[in-house]
C-alpha cells in the first residue's frame, strides 16, 4: 500500500471530515496544546483513530520544506486518476463540463493555488502533464487548502494528445494568452469547456496554443505584464460560473 503526507491543519481537517477511511496516523506537535490542536484531536477521536504526540523536528522531516503547523496526516495515496475516467467523468455529466489543463506549471504552490481556485469555482477537474510540471506533492496538497482531496486530478503523458481527445468529446479547448484577439468575457462559457494556462513566464507552448479552438486575453491596464497563473485560473473559471449562473 503506496503512503502519502499531508500537512496543515485546513487540509487535515478536510480529510477527517471528507475521507477519513484514508487517514492511516496522525501526527501532532507534542508542545502545542492549542485550540487548533484540540479540535483535530476531537475529529481523529470521532473516526476512532489515534493522534501520536511528537516533536516538531520529527514533523519537519515528514514534511520537508513545507510548513507543518504542528500536525501531519500519513494517508493511503489515491488513486491517479486519468484521461479515461476525465472522458468518462465527462460523459456522465447532465450539465456542460468545466476543466482546467495546466501546460507545465512549476511551482507547486501555484499548482496547490490553482486547485484551490478550480475547486472553489466547480470546476469538474484538473488536469496537469505527467512530466514538466510540478506534481501533488506534499506542497502543492497544502497550497491547495483540501481541493487536492475533494477535486478529480489527472496527469497526462501527453497534454496535447489529451486535449484533442477531450475535443472528440465535445468540449471545446479555450487557451489564455497575452496576444489573443478576443478578450475572456467574450467566449461562451456555458458550453463544454477546458480552459488551457501555461506555465509561469513561458505561458502557453507551440503545440498545446495550436490545439486550442479559442484564445482568448485578459485586459491587462497597468505596468504588470501579466497575473500569476492561479489568479489567471480565477478570472476565467469566475467568468464560466458568472455566465452559467444567467443561463
Amino acid at each position: 500500500m503506496k503512503e502519502s503526507q499531508v500537512f496543515g491543519f485546513h487540509v487535515v481537517e478536510v480529510l477527517l471530515g471528507r475521507s477519513p477511511e484514508r487517514v492511516l496516523r496522525i501526527l501532532l506537535d507534542r508542545e502545542r496544546r492549542d485550540r487548533r490542536v484540540h479540535h483535530i484531536r476531537d475529529l481523529a477521536a470521532a473516526q476512532g483513530l489515534a493522534v501520536e504526540p511528537t516533536t516538531s523536528a520529527a514533523l519537519d522531516r515528514l514534511a520537508g520544506d513545507g510548513r507543518h503547523q504542528g500536525v501531519v496526516a500519513v494517508v493511503r495515496a489515491t488513486a491517479e486518476a486519468d484521461l479515461n475516467s476525465l472522458l468518462r467523468l465527462v460523459d456522465a455529466k447532465g450539465s456542460p463540463a468545466l476543466l482546467l489543463a495546466l501546460d507545465g506549471v512549476q511551482d507547486p504552490r501555484n499548482l496547490g493555488a490553482c486547485l484551490r481556485t478550480a475547486e472553489a469555482a466547480g470546476a469538474d477537474a484538473v488536469m496537469l502533464p505527467r512530466h514538466g510540471a510540478a506534481g501533488l506533492t506534499a506542497v502543492a496538497r497544502k497550497a491547495a487548502s483540501g481541493a487536492a482531496e475533494l477535486l478529480p486530478v489527472a496527469r497526462v503523458g501527453n497534454l496535447v494528445q489529451a486535449l484533442g481527445r477531450l475535443r472528440d468529446a465535445g468540449l471545446w479547448i479555450v487557451g489564455a494568452a497575452d496576444d489573443a484577439s478576443g478578450r475572456y468575457d467574450e467566449y461562451d462559457w456555458t458550453t463544454p469547456t477546458v480552459t488551457v494556462l501555461g506555465a509561469e513566464g513561458g505561458g502557453l507552448r507551440r503545440l498545446t496554443r495550436e490545439r486550442c479552438d479559442w484564445l482568448v486575453r485578459i485586459p491587462m491596464a497597468g505596468g504588470v505584464p501579466s497575473l500569476n497563473v492561479s489568479v489567471a485560473a480565477g478570472v476565467l473559471l469566475y467568468e464560466a460560473v458568472r455566465q452559467r449562473e444567467h443561463t
